[in-house]
C-alpha cells in the first residue's frame, strides 16, 4: 500500500492502524505491525461469490469510509472476482476467476455471500451453468479460508425461513466435511468493518482472529447487543415503550416490551455503527426493536414482536420512579440493599424478572379491562 498516493500522512495512517488494532481487541501498539503488513505484504487475493442473497452486504461494503472502497480493493486487498463489482462479464469473468484461483491456490480468501440451496441437487441457484452448491465447494477446496458474510451465508437467513422450499443452507454446513476454516460474519447486512478487520488480521498475522463456538470473530460478536445498547439505562430503570408512538417510545425508552431481540443477539451494532452515520444507522437508534438478524435461529425465524428471554438480568438494586428528579440522593434503604453484596445482585435479578412480567401484565390489563 502506497500511503503517499492516498494523500494521507504517515502519522494519520498509523493512527488508523492503531484504532483498527484496538477494534480487533489487540493492543494499540500492534498498529505499527498492521501498518507494516499493509504497506509491505502482497495484497491478499479475495474471490467473492454470491448465491441466494439481496446484494446488501456488497452494498454495505460500497459505503466504507475508512478505508473507502477504492482504497480497499486497489490498495488493501486484491478483489479478483465479484459478480457485482468486476469489470468483465460472461466468459471473461469466469476466466478471471479461474486464473485468480490457479495463481493463488491455497492462499486466497473466499467470500461467500448468500445462502446455498441444496434441495434437488442445488438446482435453485445456478451461475454459468453450474449450481452455486458446486461453485462453493469447488472454490473452497483451494482457499486458505472462507468468510461467510451476512446472515444468509452464515445461518441461511431469509431464504431458509420456513418452509425453506429450496433447502437454503449456510456455508459452514455445506463445507463441514472439508478441511477449510469458515468464519461467519452475520448481519443483514453485515457490518463492513467486521469484514475488513478480519481480512486485515489475516494479512497482518497470517492467521485468523479468535473465533467463538459459532465461528464468529470474538472482537465483533463477543458481547450481546443488550449489554452496549444506548437504551440499556432505561431497561435497568424499568422504563419501557409498550406501543409504537406512546409516551415511552417518544422519550426513547427501552424497546424490550416491543419484542427487541438485543438480549439474545451477539453483535457490535451499538458500538460499531453502519456507514459512520451515527446512531440512526441501526434499528434501535431509529426507534425499532432489534430483530436479531445476526443471530442463528432468531432473525427470520422468531416472530418480529415476540419478547426475548433475558439471559443477563440487570444487577441494579431496584427501579427509581419514572419521573424522579435527577440527582435525588440515595435512600437509606437503597444503600442497605447495595451493601448486601452478592445477595443484592441475586435478589435484584429476581426483582427485574418479576417487574418485567408485572409491567407486561399491567399493560395487558389496561388495554383489556374486565
Amino acid at each position: 500500500m502506497n500511503i503517499d498516493a492516498l494523500g494521507i500522512t504517515r502519522r494519520d495512517f498509523l493512527k488508523y492502524c492503531s484504532a483498527m488494532a484496538v477494534y480487533m481487541g489487540l493492543p494499540a501498539s500492534l498498529g505499527v505491525k498492521i501498518a507494516e503488513a499493509a504497506e509491505s505484504a502482497r495484497r491478499p487475493s479475495v474471490i467473492w461469490i454470491s448465491g441466494q442473497e439481496c446484494t446488501g452486504c456488497v452494498e454495505s461494503l460500497l459505503r466504507l469510509n475508512s478505508p473507502t472502497l477504492d482504497t480497499l480493493i486497489l490498495e488493501t486487498i486484491s478483489l479478483d472476482y465479484s459478480e457485482t463489482l468486476c469489470t468483465p462479464a460472461g466468459h471473461q469473468a469466469e476466466e478471471a476467476m479461474q486464473a485468480a484461483i490457479e495463481e493463488n491456490k491455497g492462499k486466497f480468501i473466499l467470500v461467500v455471500e448468500g445462502a446455498i440451496p441444496v434441495k434437488d441437487g442445488g438446482i435453485y441457484c445456478k451461475i454459468a451453468g453450474k449450481t452455486f452448491l458446486d461453485i462453493v465447494r469447488d472454490t473452497a477446496k483451494d482457499a486458505a479460508a472462507v468468510i461467510a458474510i451476512g446472515s444468509c451465508a452464515s445461518w441461511g437467513g431469509v431464504p431458509s425461513a420456513e418452509p425453506n422450499p429450496t433447502g437454503a443452507t449456510p456455508a459452514y454446513k455445506v463445507l463441514e466435511d472439508m478441511q477449510v476454516p469458515v468464519i461467519n460474519i452475520p448481519g443483514c447486512p453485515a457490518n463492513p468493518y467486521n469484514f475488513i478487520s478480519t481480512v486485515m488480521h489475516y494479512l497482518t498475522f497470517n492467521t485468523l482472529p479468535e473465533l467463538d463456538a459459532k465461528h464468529r470473530p470474538k472482537f465483533a460478536y463477543g458481547r450481546l447487543i443488550h449489554e452496549n445498547c444506548e437504551r440499556r439505562p432505561h431497561f435497568d430503570a424499568g422504563r419501557f415503550a409498550y406501543e409504537f408512538g406512546d409516551e415511552g417510545h417518544r422519550k426513547g425508552y427501552c424497546l424490550y416490551q416491543l419484542g427487541c431481540k438485543g438480549p439474545v443477539t451477539y453483535n457490535n451494532c451499538p458500538t460499531q455503527l453502519y456507514g459512520d452515520a451515527g446512531s440512526s444507522s441501526w434499528p434501535v437508534g431509529t426507534g425499532h426493536p432489534c430483530f436479531g438478524c445476526s443471530e442463528e435461529h432468531v432473525g427470520f425465524h422468531i416472530p418480529l414482536f415476540t419478547q426475548a428471554k433475558i439471559q443477563q438480568p440487570t444487577a441494579g438494586p431496584g427501579y427509581p420512579e419514572v419521573d424522579a428528579t435527577k440527582g435525588t440522593p440515595v435512600t437509606v434503604g437503597a444503600a442497605a440493599v447495595l451493601g448486601a453484596g452478592v445477595g443484592a445482585i441475586l435478589g435484584a435479578s429476581a426483582v427485574v424478572a418479576k417487574n418485567l412480567k408485572k409491567d407486561s401484565a399491567d399493560q395487558t390489563t389496561e388495554k383489556n379491562p374486565q
